[in-house]
């Protein structure tokens, strides 16, 4: 972010200058940067691994945010999984934990600029699936997951291929929570049985603090970021078709502000600066391709923009 102030221009951001990613230069007599943070993405979205009927993809597609076309296969994680949790950063997106079919510790790591294979840069704490995925500018997040059901907060560095951390606890153990994040805190949404939403700092590794309510009891659903809400799109049981909205800026329950184009659970989440996306899922047991989108600026529905290369359930979301 930055401004100008009495005819200096001030930047603030936390990363380094020359590494601010998206950058705009506006200049009409002021000098204004803009940066988006890395739980939004204005390039393209990706979906990486899932069930794909009786195998485990390793799949990693890629579709752009620019037009509503079809995802197209850009590489591989490191090996076939489903239930994985999806991160960003800047330049690259994680893929972590998961089961093939027993639980992994796996953190996969791939690319934004080049089309490639992800490499195996790290182990979470706990072997591990259904956890949810959060990003800080600077670190990686998985939150709860079947280990069997833990309240784990797991943090991994951006910066350095390492090792996850136990940093915190949710505010109760859970499973197929979905995973949203503001550029100050990590949010997980729902979960198996539950409507809760936990919140945890970046700032420090702490416990989560229980701050709503979805409007439903759900598991298995896709989290979506815009700068100032979190979104819940779908779930499970029965299979849901509802767009749960919740603010960033207080901490209150969420309102039911639209629907996906069907009622279905195990998407992936990706964000964009002006759209919410939920990509795959199921039923059926073999999984759909479809690339559903909702708009930030309006409480609206989702619409059917495109197919994922291959038919998946339980995939992981990232965005560039």
């Amino acid at each position: 972010m930055a401004f100008k102030s009495n005819g200096s221009i001030i930047v603030t951001d936390g990363r380094a200058f020359d590494n601010i990613a998206n950058l705009t230069i506006q200049n009409s007599g002021n000098l204004t940067i803009t940066s988006s943070d890395t739980f939004q993405g204005t390039v393209a979205g990706y979906t990486s691994g899932g069930a794909a009927g009786p195998t485990f993809s390793n799949v990693i597609d890629k579709f752009p945010f620019a037009t509503d076309t079809n995802a197209t296969d850009v590489g591989d994680i490191t090996q076939g999984r489903y239930s994985t949790a999806g991160q960003s950063s800047i330049i690259s997106g994680y893929s972590s934990g998961g089961r093939n079919p027993t639980n992994t510790n796996t953190i996969d790591k791939f690319p934004f600029t080049t089309n490639t294979n992800a490499s195996d840069v790290g182990d979470l704490t706990q072997a591990r699936g259904l956890a949810a995925g959060q990003s800080s500018l600077v670190s990686g997040y998985a939150s709860g997951g079947f280990s069997p059901t833990v309240n784990t907060i797991d943090k991994f560095s951006f910066t350095v291929d390492s090792n996850a951390t136990d940093v915190g606890d949710l505010t109760q153990s859970r499973l197929a929570a979905a995973g949203q994040s503001s550029s100050t805190n990590g949010y997980s949404s729902g979960g198996s049985g539950l409507n809760t939403i936990d919140k945890f700092p970046f700032s420090t590794d702490s416990n989560a603090t229980d701050v709503g309510d979805l409007t439903q009891a759900r598991g298995y659903a896709s989290g979506q970021s815009s700068t100032t809400h979190g979104y819940t799109t779908g779930g499970f049981p029965p299979a849901r078709n509802t767009i749960d909205k919740f603010p960033f800026a207080s901490d209150t329950n969420a309102t039911d502000v639209g629907d996906i184009t069907a009622g279905r659970y195990g998407m992936a989440g990706q964000s964009s600066l002006v759209s919410g996306y939920s990509s795959g899922g199921t039923p059926p047991s073999a999984g759909i391709n479809t690339i559903d989108k909702f708009p930030f600026a309006s409480d609206t529905n989702a619409t059917d923009i495109g197919d994922l290369s291959q038919s998946r359930a339980y995939p992981a979301g990232q965005q560039d």
